[in-house]
């Protein structure tokens, strides 16, 4: 990014945006010799600096310092536009599929009837097809809380028989505060 106004340094300073830009073009290369790649992907081999400009420079294109740290570097020949549009794509392909699984509760209790329940699988069912985690509750209060574990664990596999797609237990069936918790993920029963 060159600079060519007062009014964009200041902007600059009050953004604290950096003055430069993560690839070096040009006479911004600082290696002596490159590995220069053509822009339809042709190798020109190791040149030197000088050579490496004046074929960019007879092609018509920028001379793009591509990885830095390669010894010796390597740059690319092409438009320089057109490089910063290409990398701007890879990045929002790679924000899009950086997306984090939350992990989505499905609470029942002991008394929850078997249209509630199904409608609560339906919507577990639906959250591990996103690709999200499922985190079941069995809510239990008062006395509840001391009924024999065999059958409240009938009632947790009450809701996980209903659950419409296939998923794997990531964390079996344990006591919590509030009762029993099972964590669902998308894959095989």
């Amino acid at each position: 990014m060159q600079v060519k106004r007062k009014r964009d340094i200041d902007y600059c300073i009050l953004f604290s945006q950096p003055l430069t830009n993560k690839a070096r073009i040009n006479h911004q290369i600082q290696a002596r010799e490159v590995r220069v790649i053509g822009p339809a992907g042709e190798n020109f081999g190791v040149l030197t600096l000088g050579e490496a400009l004046k074929a960019a420079q007879e092609l018509n294109s920028d001379l793009i310092e591509i990885s830095p740290n390669a010894t010796p570097p390597v740059a690319k020949i092409m438009d320089y536009g057109k490089f910063q549009y290409l990398e701007n794509k890879k990045l929002k392909a790679a924000k899009a599929k950086s997306r984090t699984a939350e992990v989505k509760t499905v609470q029942v209790k002991i008394g929850t009837g078997e249209h509630d329940l199904l409608l609560k699988a339906k919507r577990a069912g639906d959250w591990l097809e996103a690709g999200n985690r499922v985190q079941v509750d069995l809510f239990l209060r008062g006395r509840a809380k001391y009924l024999d574990e065999k059958f409240l664990r009938g009632r947790i596999e009450r809701i996980l028989r209903l659950i419409p797609v296939e998923f794997s237990v990531a964390e079996p069936a344990k006591r919590s505060p509030k009762g029993f918790t099972v964590l669902l993920e998308r894959g095989k029963k």
